[in-house]
């Protein structure tokens, strides 16, 4: 892929995407024990519904909403196993090894998406690009576990092999997930996109989310929603609208990679404005993950 006004527009909406994902997850990591992980899940579905559903109804589109059936397939398919059972899978372990543990484990998932983009949409293979997704993931993790280390280890929990198995799976599921939504958003508009997928993932975890309530699920507080629903404007509604326009412009790789960085924007934050220390080794990963990115978008 050469330099490009897609991909020079793809990437800075990835990052873009990846800064409101950094906030809203503390947000909701915040609020864990005022509400379940399926239900922090369902509201945000909930509330990219509403915001997609006005975007799509709004009166000066230029196109009329169109969208085949087999681009239907792959985004219902994308939301469920990415957006679902992903999330569902990620808030579960964060809950039970902490987020210092599960986010660095998460965020491997650009080297999957990789791997399944080369086989199923005969994405090029590049020593490049594959070097740098492995750099960039380092330096993530690198960078997330100093920050747990300069917070106390108020988040560190015991060793905890389902927290552990989950974390892996909802890489996998964010690999397949971008993947699918990759060869659905090809050939349609990204807005009526993620309307379908925002459509199918909240049909799906509404009879979930009212089974889970009547078996005795605690119903989040009414603090908690409030909180949950403001963050996940930011960062599900206006989030996933991004990351499906990257995922068009710049193809699943890419917007993985860019998407995962979002420990990056936390690390000047906590300096800056929180006046945390910082070590060499966060700044090693910061020059790592920038080193990664470069490789992966640049030098192709």
């Amino acid at each position: 892929m050469q330099i490009s006004t897609d991909l020079l527009i793809g990437s800075a909406i990835s990052l873009i995407a990846a800064f409101l994902w950094a906030i809203a997850t503390n947000v909701y990591k915040s609020q864990s024990k005022e509400a379940t992980p399926l239900a922090i899940t369902t509201l945000k579905m909930w509330l990219s519904l509403v915001v997609m559903t006005v975007l799509v109804m709004l009166p000066f589109r230029t196109t009329p909403f169109f969208l085949p059936f087999e681009s239907v397939v792959y985004l219902a398919s994308s939301v469920t196993i990415g957006l679902v059972f992903g999330d569902i899978a990620f808030l579960t372990s964060q809950e039970r090894i902490g987020v210092s543990y599960a986010f660095p484990i998460a965020t491997t998932y650009p080297i999957a998406t990789y791997i399944i983009a080369i086989f199923v949409v005969e994405e090029v293979v590049l020593l490049t690009r594959f070097l740098g997704i492995i750099l960039a993931v380092a330096g993530i993790m690198l960078i997330s576990r100093e920050q747990a280390s300069n917070r106390n280890n108020d988040d560190l929990k015991d060793f905890d092999k389902i927290g552990i198995v989950l974390a892996l799976v909802t890489a996998l599921c964010w690999s397949v997930g971008s993947v699918l939504l990759q060869l659905g958003v090809a050939n349609v508009d990204p807005t009526d996109a993620n309307f379908v997928r925002m459509v199918f993932g909240s049909g799906i975890l509404a009879p979930i989310f009212l089974g889970a309530i009547q078996s005795g699920m605690p119903k989040p507080s009414k603090r908690a929603t409030k909180i949950i629903l403001a963050a996940a404007f930011f960062g599900m509604a206006m989030g996933s609208l991004l990351y499906t326009f990257a995922v068009k412009l710049v193809g699943a790789t890419i917007s993985a990679v860019l998407g995962s960085v979002s420990p990056l924007f936390a690390l000047p934050i906590s300096i800056f404005f929180l006046k945390e220390e910082y070590s060499y080794k966060s700044i090693l990963g910061a020059l790592m993950t920038v080193s990664g990115v470069i490789l992966v978008v640049l030098m192709v």
